[in-house]
């Protein structure tokens, strides 16, 4: 049952530190980012059923945990391909509009698409010197919540 309150901290942690560092840091996300988000809060939520109803099948919950928290960590290993240009990514707002499409500062204006306003194949960087964009990172940490999370449910019940 700790397990999974470990789960709920770290799956409810990752979004919210992501949240922090656009203030504390100045980083601006990209769609992706925010992709990479919403696992987590699916996560946590499961963690939290898996916390409430550890003894009626509270397992299976953590498993769904586990799966969630895998999902933000394949987006994060989509967009760190995004960011090595190994491919392209297929959502509209990762594409900055074309200066020189825009034949005023009107056409310019209507071209532009709302928040994020960060390229997806623009990595950000939280540790300078470290050579791991925040996907990269996302991608460690996600895959290490996921593993966590399925070693925890598949741990052998202790007798009460």
């Amino acid at each position: 049952m700790s397990g999974a309150l470990l789960i709920l901290l770290l799956t409810a942690g990752a979004p919210l530190f992501a949240r922090g560092t656009e203030g504390w840091f100045n980083l601006v996300p990209c769609e992706l980012c925010l992709w990479q988000r919403w696992p987590y809060w699916a996560a946590a939520v499961a963690a939290l059923g898996a916390l409430l109803l550890w003894r009626r099948g509270g397992r299976r919950l953590l498993w769904l945990a586990a799966a969630a928290a895998g999902v933000s960590a394949a987006i994060g290993a989509f967009h760190v391909g995004v960011e090595f240009g190994w491919w392209p990514s297929p959502l509209p707002g990762c594409r900055v509009a074309a200066s020189g499409a825009a034949r005023s500062v009107d056409d310019l204006m209507s071209s532009l698409g709302a928040a994020p306003a960060k390229p997806c194949d623009e990595p950000a960087y939280l540790i300078p010197g470290l050579p791991l964009s925040m996907a990269a990172m996302n991608l460690i940490y996600g895959s290490g919540v996921a593993l966590l999370a399925a070693l925890i449910a598949r741990r052998p019940e202790k007798p009460a």
